[in-house]
């Protein structure tokens, strides 16, 4: 591509970032787009976040996404945020102005897109097992629940975090039972089991050695199982799950539609999607 002194640039910021695919689909969009931009990524410590966002704005970025562990911390330290970002607590794309900078979150939109895309449904009327209570956890937690989910299990290895959760879903729509699971193995598989799907929204699984943080008894052949991870065509959680006959789906359905929410945000356009879940594919399946 030709980078000239007027090519537009966007980024992932994170922590580890190594593993992020945003740059090839970002990249794909935004040559399907005609654009004259470029999208990079960067490893950032959370206690550097504020300034390098600071610096980045100064520096001409046009928007960046943030990602595991920066929502949150973005969040706290942003003055400016989207309303529906400051109901879920987290911000996981930043749009550049000459105002100023502006947080938002597109994870719950991208969850419900993906949801209907993979698994034909929506979370209404489920029982939900959601592993994981922190930024994109959150995001999606609280998407169940604004979508009218029955019951909602939250599994977090901090309960402060879990019961922040527990009552933003509370305030988000009262009619949605939520119950914090207590810690341990055998109560994260009795509320899978009792859930018609769960989500793993941790960052367990990002490594092939990572344990599943379920058994196989946690599954009985019905439930629906959504990996937030997307590096992998099949995470060992996803296997575990597989085995007992359930539907499986990993992260990158989500990946693209809020990636696509993110690149409409910055750029005003709708967002190819297909092109980046394409190009998503390619990376992880080898798919052409």
């Amino acid at each position: 591509m030709n980078i000239t002194p007027s090519t537009k640039l966007y980024a992932v910021l994170g922590h580890p970032i190594a593993h992020s695919l945003s740059p090839r689909m970002q990249n794909a969009a935004i040559r399907k787009l005609g654009l004259d931009a470029l999208y990079l990524a960067f490893d950032v410590y959370p206690a550097r976040l504020l300034s390098t966002l600071k610096i980045m704005g100064e520096m001409g970025f046009a928007g960046v996404n943030l990602t595991v562990p920066l929502k949150e911390v973005a969040f706290r330290g942003m003055h400016d945020i989207d309303p529906a970002a400051r109901r879920l607590g987290s911000v996981n794309t930043v749009n550049f102005t000459p105002g100023g900078m502006k947080g938002f979150s597109t994870d719950g939109i991208g969850f419900i897109s993906a949801l209907k895309k993979v698994f034909g449904c929506t979370p209404k009327g489920l029982s939900i097992c959601l592993l994981g209570c922190g930024g994109a956890g959150r995001a999606v937690g609280l998407a169940c629940a604004g979508a009218g989910a029955e019951k909602i299990f939250l599994v977090d290895n901090e309960m402060p975090r879990a019961k922040r959760l527990m009552t933003g879903i509370t305030s988000a729509n009262r009619r949605t039972e939520v119950e914090i699971v207590a810690p341990g193995r055998s109560a994260r598989n009795r509320a899978a089991r009792a859930s018609r799907l769960v989500i793993q929204a941790t960052p367990v699984g990002m490594h092939r050695n990572d344990r599943p943080l379920l058994d196989a008894d946690a599954f009985d052949g019905r439930a629906m199982l959504y990996d937030l991870v997307y590096m992998f065509p099949q995470t060992a959680l996803m296997k575990v799950a597989g085995k007992k006959g359930c539907r499986t789906a990993n992260g990158l359905d989500m990946l693209a539609f809020q990636g696509a929410a993110s690149l409409s945000i910055w750029t005003g356009r709708k967002a190819p999607v297909e092109v980046m879940l394409r190009e998503l594919k390619r990376a992880v399946y080898g798919k052409r």
